[in-house]
């Protein structure tokens, strides 16, 4: 690869990144298989504590099992609008076997590296979606049949955007850093 082409990759990568938004209305129109799994397999393809890959992910593409996980997460609907919602989980004892109670971490971290892959994965194949934390994680867990030693640690309706939302302000990158120390 010449670097013409490396600046126009590394270029379409930090696009999706700085572009990508929340989405949170969506039109009613089904999701290609091969599209999901291979944003699924971005997903699996993060970073991962001794590449244990301590995660999981729960499709949910039922109408009414939809709407149940929509009002677990606090009512917030349009949950239920999206043609398919992955539910990530961390998987403790995956990453607890190596690691002991650290595992515990790992295998959270594991999941968010996971949920930020589905986000730009979704977002370059031209669908929406939003990361939602804000949910009842007892009653989802039930809902789902999540094993006790599984955690929910996120909602990802995805499907193919109906608004196109600005991107949100973040603070300026010189506020967040820190040099040698805090």
């Amino acid at each position: 690869m010449n670097s013409a082409e490396k600046d126009s990759d590394f270029r379409k990568c930090l696009d999706v990144i700085f572009n990508r938004v929340s989405i949170r209305k969506f039109q009613d129109k089904d999701i290609p298989e091969d599209d999901l799994m291979e944003i699924l397999r971005a997903g699996n393809a993060a970073p991962s504590a001794g590449n244990l890959q301590a995660r999981d992910f729960i499709i949910v593409k039922d109408k009414k099992m939809r709407e149940r996980i929509a009002k677990a997460a606090l009512n917030q609907m349009f949950i239920a609008e999206a043609p398919v919602v992955v539910v990530v989980c961390a998987n403790y004892p995956r990453s607890m076997r190596v690691y002991g109670e650290r595992g515990r971490l790992y295998a959270e971290q594991d999941a968010t590296a996971a949920i930020e892959n589905i986000l730009l994965a979704a977002c370059t194949l031209g669908l929406g979606c939003v990361w939602v934390g804000a949910f009842h994680e007892g009653e989802v867990s039930r809902l789902l049949k999540i094993p006790e030693y599984a955690r929910p640690m996120a909602i990802i309706p995805i499907g193919y955007p109906a608004e196109s939302p600005e991107r949100r302000r973040r603070y300026p990158i010189e506020e967040l850093i820190h040099l040698e120390k805090w």
